[in-house]
């Protein structure tokens, strides 16, 4: 069913064009200067009005991303996977989507310490999701898309890491705008990687059954499957 590959285009395509769109109004109104260096992401969103938008971009991305991981988890679990790396991938991608919700709803200027929790918690732990994913596409049976999802994967996961270990260094040796582009980067990759879910998930296919019962003594169940065929009952 083709219109499961929307749900993480969905993201990608939102998430990108919502932070970017926080980056505008920010220099537009003057919270950031640009003239003093690149600002985070954070940065941008910190102040009102843009801390609204940002807010309720993180809360969309934050919920669209856990949908994926749930759909992820099922879809491995069909092709016979219920080993340690499929739990541990909905175990991270999860405890990341949260960190996306607290990243946007803890603003930097407000409660910055929370705020660096929901970070540590969207970056270092979605990037771990994303590299048992990575593990788990190769474990899958051999597919056409396999052969360029898992390159694709490989590549995004390893410069995201490079970026990751980047970004913090500059960030505790004082080079914040050298961290600031870093972190763009990486959350542009991170969408990316979102993005290649689509790949997968246009080989979903969705089934719902549906039994009722009369009212009396006769028992009519009645079976639904949602696959675009006429639904058959039977007495």
């Amino acid at each position: 069913m083709w219109l499961w590959a929307l749900l993480p285009i969905c993201l990608a395509v939102f998430g990108t064009v919502g932070i970017w769109t926080v980056f505008a109004v920010a220099v537009t109104n003057g919270s950031v200067n640009l003239t003093e260096g690149v600002p985070y992401i954070s940065q941008c969103g910190s102040y009102i009005p843009q801390s609204c938008f940002f807010s309720q971009i993180c809360n969309i991305c934050s919920f669209l991303a856990l949908c994926i991981v749930l759909i992820s988890f099922q879809h491995v679990r069909e092709f016979g996977n219920h080993g340690k790396a499929n739990t541990a991938s909905i175990v991270l991608g999860s405890i990341s989507s949260v960190g996306i919700s607290i990243v946007g709803n803890f603003q930097q200027s407000v409660l910055e310490s929370i705020h660096l929790l929901g970070a540590f918690l969207s970056f270092f732990l979605g990037l771990a999701y994303f590299w048992v994913q990575l593990f788990l596409t190769y474990r899958a049976p051999l597919s056409q898309d396999r052969c360029w999802v898992g390159p694709a994967r490989a590549t995004c996961c390893t410069l995201c890491t490079i970026l990751l270990i980047v970004m913090t260094v500059l960030t505790e040796t004082g080079f914040p705008s050298g961290a600031a582009v870093c972190e763009w980067a990486l959350v542009m990759l991170f969408f990316g990687l979102f993005g290649l879910f689509a790949a997968e998930f246009r080989h979903i296919t969705c089934h719902l059954t549906v039994r009722t019962q009369a009212i009396g003594n006769d028992c009519s169940p009645a079976s639904i499957e949602i696959n675009g065929h006429v639904p058959n009952a039977h007495s």
